[in-house]
């Protein structure tokens, strides 16, 4: 939406049904992947497909700088302006009106733009881990774009990505940034025990089960984000693999369940933007899902938790 009244006195966590939005959203769904498979054909390889994913910025959703011959190169969703803008460091500008329209349209558009700047990044012009994959210049189906609820749900991401940072803080061993991954269209945050992990079996549609055998390599804590499973969308945690005990383990705050059919705990958004304090019910939700892994599946906590608020040196 353009800036007005209303968005600038947006709720930090915006209602948004799921049933409300799913036109813009599944549209907006198979934009992401265009433009993130355009950061994967650029961005070098790392560790567990951390390279592919979008970054929550202020304005909506980013690739981050990408070298591209021996320069930087970038694209962001801009949900106050509503529009694609690519930009490289020779000073070169681009971009895409983000408007209903049909997914062949924009993947035509977006393939021009990044022609005009000179960028050449070869894509597999087909969407993954979707049950019906069509290739993006035949997708007609998907034409919708409602301004304010693509506002709305950016605002989601930007609630929980502050939370999730903090939460991130909290842990010294490796884990990754809090990334938006475009194919399953979730905000998403890990942290790893540090020991190797089973091979993962696969099966995402359409997608090659070598690439969950990258993702899942070793054993992990995943939390995020994403707008379905519940009526405004659902906060999630999992654990790969998952030890015995972890689904019978106590998880907080109320309203937070254990899915069998999904093997994760889920607590609806809209029981944190309704709660007294989102962002402790949201803390309370991640800590202690993070705990069902780490106590049941025996993490050397003492080595990888801390103290954000106590580093062990100052300048």
């Amino acid at each position: 939406m353009p800036q007005s009244s209303s968005a600038t006195s947006a709720p930090a966590w915006p209602a948004l049904e799921v049933d409300e939005w799913t036109p813009t959203r599944d549209t907006l769904h198979m934009w992401c992947q265009i433009i993130g498979k355009v950061r994967l054909a650029l961005a070098p390889m790392v560790n567990h497909w951390w390279q592919v994913p979008l970054y929550v910025s202020p304005r909506g959703l980013t690739t981050s700088p990408l070298p591209y011959e021996g320069g930087l190169f970038d694209a962001e969703f801009d949900f106050w302006d509503h529009r694609l803008h690519m930009r490289t460091s020779t000073g070169r500008t681009g971009g895409v009106a983000l408007e209903a329209k049909p997914v062949a349209a924009f993947y035509t558009e977006a393939t021009d733009a990044l022609r005009d700047l000179g960028i050449e990044a070869g894509i597999r012009p087909v969407p993954v881990e979707v049950e019906r994959a069509v290739p993006f210049a035949e997708d007609t189906e998907h034409a919708s774009y409602d301004p304010d609820h693509a506002y709305r749900f950016w605002q989601q991401l930007v609630a929980a990505h502050g939370v999730f940072s903090r939460f991130r803080s909290r842990f010294i061993g490796k884990s990754s940034a809090v990334h938006f991954f475009w194919g399953a269209m979730d905000l998403a945050l890990t942290r790893f025990s540090g020991r190797t992990a089973p091979t993962h079996p696969g099966g995402a549609p359409n997608c090659g089960d070598w690439v969950m055998v990258e993702a899942y390599s070793h054993e992990l804590s995943s939390c995020g984000f994403w707008p379905g499973g519940s009526r405004e969308g659902s906060f999630y945690c999992y654990a790969y693999p998952e030890p015995a005990g972890f689904a019978e383990h106590p998880v907080g705050p109320p309203g937070a369940y254990y899915d069998a059919g999904l093997g994760e705990f889920l607590l609806p958004y809209d029981q944190v933007r309704r709660a007294p304090d989102p962002e402790a019910a949201l803390m309370e939700f991640l800590q202690s899902a993070y705990e069902a892994d780490a106590v049941n599946g025996g993490w050397d906590r003492q080595a990888l938790e801390g103290d954000p608020d106590q580093p062990a040196s100052r300048p």
